[in-house]
């Protein structure tokens, strides 16, 4: 047994401005390395990105720019925040949209390595409706709320192959900045063509919920119940699925709904194997629960330690350093993909090339934090000026002055 820290930030921030090109400065060398190396330098040009923006998504030109202009306005950058044809992504989860009596909830577990999430809840008021999410590519979500009553949350599909449409977590974005219903999101997803299979869950303030799948560049399918995990109900088969669980996971959330579980105990149930998962070490290991409530507006992030609650209408800024408990044994990569060109019909990778990250799990023994050991697991496998940073991060925290933000910037 290991234990992980992950910091999560809550930002406020109306229009794109100096707190989000603090976070693209803090981000952007990662994501740039990746873009290239999977092959996004060889997708679509500059041009052809922004002219699939304004057909499909035209609502969020405006913010686009304002991010590119913050972003320096070069091509390469403008290229990835359009998300138009990208590189192949992964990652796990469990979802379940539930309305019973004058409840309605949207519960969601995010799986996923933990050097791979952004940890950023962001509150903003870029078109005009106010939303809170999590962010993904520093500008898309992966599951949020709006002040019209619409939540949603999205699952990998399984598969990965690609096609041509957008990163699904931009979807998402112009789903939250456009729609206030379950019905005006279905119309979006059916429209606007999403490059890698994905499953959508939503709710909304009157008690609609409905999970829809999306298929690699276009076409959605309609399931009966708002649960999915990580595999769709075609002729397709999912990858890995006795690794990630997820027929096992989807099967557990089916029976809390024919148990009549109400809409405000689906976290505990989050919370608890088989939807909670440990294999951080292997890039299956739960990072948060998320706990939408569309009626009110709120939001709940849950640990199994901490939990922490936030609302469209009264956010509040703050940092939250998480620990997290699992495996640390490193198996083979649960997928390996390669970014397929723009010009090319969907289909599955004919050269897989693999990447991965360094997996550093900082063991504390029992589970109790000890300062000293974090150090000292952290330092060997740090750069020599990530190295000094930690150090005199180290130095202030001997005289009692224990900045978790300034933990945070050691990294970067």
């Amino acid at each position: 047994m290991s234990t992980t820290f992950m910091q999560f930030d809550a930002i406020a921030e109306s229009t794109p401005g100096p707190k989000w090109l603090s976070r693209w400065h803090r981000s952007w060398p990662e994501y740039r390395a990746w873009f290239i190396s999977r092959g996004g330098a060889n997708g679509p040009s500059r041009k052809a990105c922004e002219q699939a923006l304004e057909t499909y998504m035209p609502e969020l030109s405006t913010t686009y720019r304002q991010l590119c202009r913050l972003a320096g306005n070069d091509d390469l950058s403008a290229r990835f925040l359009s998300t138009w044809c990208p590189p192949a992504y992964l990652g796990g989860c469990s979802i379940a949209a539930l309305s019973g009596g004058d409840s309605v909830r949207l519960v969601r577990n995010y799986d996923l390595s933990p050097e791979l999430n952004e940890g950023l809840l962001l509150h903003s008021n870029w078109t005009g409706k106010p939303v809170m999410g999590m962010i993904e590519f520093l500008w898309g979500l992966s599951d949020a709320v709006n002040t019209r009553g619409l939540s949603v949350a999205l699952a990998y599909g399984g598969r990965c192959e690609t096609g041509r449409g957008f990163g699904v977590t931009t979807i998402l974005r112009y789903i939250m900045e456009t729609c206030g219903t379950v019905a005006e999101a279905v119309r979006v997803l059916e429209r606007v063509p999403s490059h890698m299979a994905y499953n959508i869950t939503l709710a909304d303030r009157v008690g609609a919920a409905l999970t829809i799948e999306l298929t690699p560049g276009g076409g959605v399918r309609r399931m009966q119940q708002a649960v999915t995990t990580n595999h769709q109900h075609g002729r397709e088969t999912a990858m890995h699925p006795v690794f990630t669980r997820t027929i096992e996971r989807l099967e557990h959330l089916k029976a809390l709904l024919l148990d009549k579980v109400a809409p405000r105990e689906l976290p505990g149930a989050f919370l608890k194997k088989p939807l909670h998962q440990d294999d951080y070490a292997n890039g299956m290991g739960t990072l948060f629960t998320a706990e939408y409530d569309p009626r009110h507006g709120t939001m709940t992030l849950h640990w199994l330690e901490d939990r922490w609650s936030q609302s469209l209408h009264a956010f509040e800024e703050g940092v939250r350093m998480v620990s997290l408990h699992g495996n640390s044994a490193v198996t083979q990569s649960a997928c390996q993909v390669q970014f397929a060109p723009a010009s090319a019909a969907p289909t599955a990778p004919t050269a897989p090339a693999t990447h991965t990250l360094p997996k550093v799990p900082i063991s504390v023994g029992d589970g109790a934090f000890n300062l000293e050991t974090m150090i000292n697991q952290l330092r060997p496998n740090l750069p020599a000026a990530a190295r000094q940073r930690l150090d005199d991060w180290h130095a202030q925290t001997r005289h009692g002055e224990t900045d978790w933000c300034g933990f945070g910037r050691v990294f970067y």
